[in-house]
């Protein structure tokens, strides 16, 4: 069985820090990309950012560019999304996922989901 369990959300006033981890378990994923997701109320899921389990490509929202950073922990299994100067159009809740399909932007293109954690961004 496959599991994804992030951890790490919270209330933060703007222009603080969170970091948000998801834990894998169940098999190996260095074949996967690795990939966050935030939902806000009555809006779609978007992307945020990845990273290649292999390798350390990484990819980014450009909304979240230069704010947050992507990374990972392979003897720990573990995906990080460190977020700073957090703004409060951040607030949503956060998804990490596991995938291998080709557009690292869409949410079909990854597998295994885990079951999310909130952020709430106060201004």
């Amino acid at each position: 069985q496959v599991q994804l369990v992030e951890s790490g959300g919270g209330l933060v006033q703007a222009g603080g820090s969170l970091r948000l981890s998801c834990a894998a378990s169940g098999r190996t994923f260095s074949s996967y990309r690795m990939g966050w997701f935030r939902q806000a109320p009555g809006k779609e899921r978007e992307f945020v950012a990845a990273i290649k389990w292999s390798g350390g490509s990484t990819y980014y929202a450009d909304s979240v560019k230069d704010r947050f950073t992507i990374s990972r922990d392979n003897a720990k299994n573990t995906v990080y999304l460190q977020m700073n100067s957090l703004k409060p159009e951040d607030t949503a809740d956060y998804y990490c996922a596991a995938g291998s399909g080709i557009m690292v932007v869409t949410a079909a293109s990854y597998k295994y989901w885990g079951q999310g954690t909130q952020v709430t961004v106060s201004s």
